[in-house]
């Protein structure tokens, strides 16, 4: 899928009729053009197999049997879509699958989800700030194991990670806390008061919790305790996407 997203290739997996019809009514009133299906659970690995698809929703009310066999064959799918559960909001986090929705118990509310659906399907331009070459290689590894497009590029120090977000319109940048020159929290400063909409995830390797605390308050959309990994990013792409992420 490009950038110049046009058609967003949705199917939802739900026993229910009911189910199946909110969610067909707000795929209708979506942002861009959707092509709609709804399976029952016995038909869907035809559906997968035969179309492809760019996101595929499970409803979690399905019995285990059942969503484990929906996931599996959504996970076997080629292109690969991404695979939502949606669950009711204090349900558990399920493994295998790249994100939860919060059930939806109106249209309103489904409409919202689709949204979702497609900002989570449209390439990301991430920005990665950090003056140890060997952080970004880290952090550029970790994104790029996501399910999620992201397109990445780097910046060795504020200023440039300044020229480069004029320069092009950039989603989310994880930015290191403690560089030379400008700092984490002057480059952030800036940021903030020259691109009001983007996403900065601010890391550090600090000790001092303070910090954190500090960095949301200047306006960071997240922070990062080096060392993190995979599970950490994920959690926080699934925020910025408007995902619902459980508790552990």
């Amino acid at each position: 899928m490009s950038g110049d997203l046009v058609l967003l290739r949705m199917l939802v997996i739900a026993a229910a009729r009911p189910d199946q019809e909110l969610w067909r009514q707000a795929a209708a009133m979506a942002s861009i053009p959707v092509e709609f299906s709804a399976q029952e659970p016995a038909s869907a690995s035809a559906a997968l197999a035969k179309t492809g698809v760019d996101i595929c929703v499970v409803d979690a009310d399905l019995s285990d049997a059942n969503r484990f066999a929906a996931i599996e064959a959504a996970r076997a799918a080629r292109p690969a879509p991404l695979i939502f559960v949606a669950a009711p909001k204090d349900g558990a986090r399920i493994d295998g699958i790249d994100g939860m929705l919060t059930k939806p118990s109106s249209l309103a509310e489904a409409r919202k989800l689709v949204e979702v659906c497609i900002r989570a399907k449209i390439p990301t331009r991430v920005l990665i700030v950090d003056d140890s070459s060997t952080m970004r290689s880290i952090v550029r590894k970790i994104l790029l194991a996501s399910h999620f497009t992201l397109d990445i590029h780097e910046a060795a120090e504020g200023m440039d990670a300044l020229d480069r977000l004029r320069d092009g319109k950039f989603g989310m940048v994880f930015l290191d806390y403690n560089m030379p020159g400008m700092d984490g929290f002057e480059t952030l400063a800036d940021i903030k008061r020259e691109i009001t909409n983007v996403a900065v995830v601010m890391m550090t390797s600090t000790l001092d919790d303070a910090i954190a605390g500090r960095a949301r308050e200047a306006g960071a959309f997240a922070f990062l305790k080096k060392p993190f990994y995979p599970i950490d990013i994920n959690r926080v792409l699934e925020h910025y996407y408007g995902l619902h992420v459980p508790r552990s």
